[in-house]
């Protein structure tokens, strides 16, 4: 497995997740599963076959932030470099063919929200900006064309 790439607060908020999963999400389902056990004969029991459903949906999002902190690398915040882009830090854009200026956080796959305005360090545009330094305009080439976006602005 690759290891996944974390901020210290991306960590911080799938251990919170996990630990809501843990003590909340697992007792629920459980509970469930046992109440709708005594509604009978279990071979024709829609009840408890929709809660056996829900708890396997829930024991595998539990493995799944499992692993994803077991293999997570995480980012120091205080340790970034802010010469080049690199994930951790945020990097303002002006997008030539637009004209607009933007403003993202590189953060890892794991992280991504693009309306948060935090992408991925693996997406187009992110990966394209990755060791990159203030003023150079950096060809980003996407399925539809090849955009420019110059950065002007990196911080942490």
């Amino acid at each position: 497995m690759a290891e996944i790439v974390l901020t210290k607060e991306g960590y911080k908020k799938l251990e919170e997740e996990l630990d809501f999963y843990i003590k909340h999400k697992r007792p629920e389902a459980a509970e469930r599963v046992k109440l709708a056990r005594e509604f009978g004969d279990l071979s024709e029991n829609a009840e408890y076959d929709a809660a056996k459903d829900e708890q396997g949906i829930v024991e595998g999002h539990i493995r799944e932030l499992e692993e994803t902190l077991k293999l997570a690398k995480v980012i120091d915040g205080e340790a970034i470099d802010t010469t080049v882009v690199s994930v951790g830090c945020y990097v303002k854009v002006h997008d030539i063919e637009y004209d607009e200026i933007e403003e993202f956080k590189i953060v890892g796959s794991a992280e991504a929200n693009y309306a948060d305005h935090k992408i991925s360090n693996e997406s187009i545009l992110g990966a394209a900006l990755i060791g990159h330094k203030k003023n150079e305009i950096v060809d980003v080439k996407a399925p539809a064309g090849v955009s420019q976006y110059k950065i002007l602005n990196i911080r942490k």
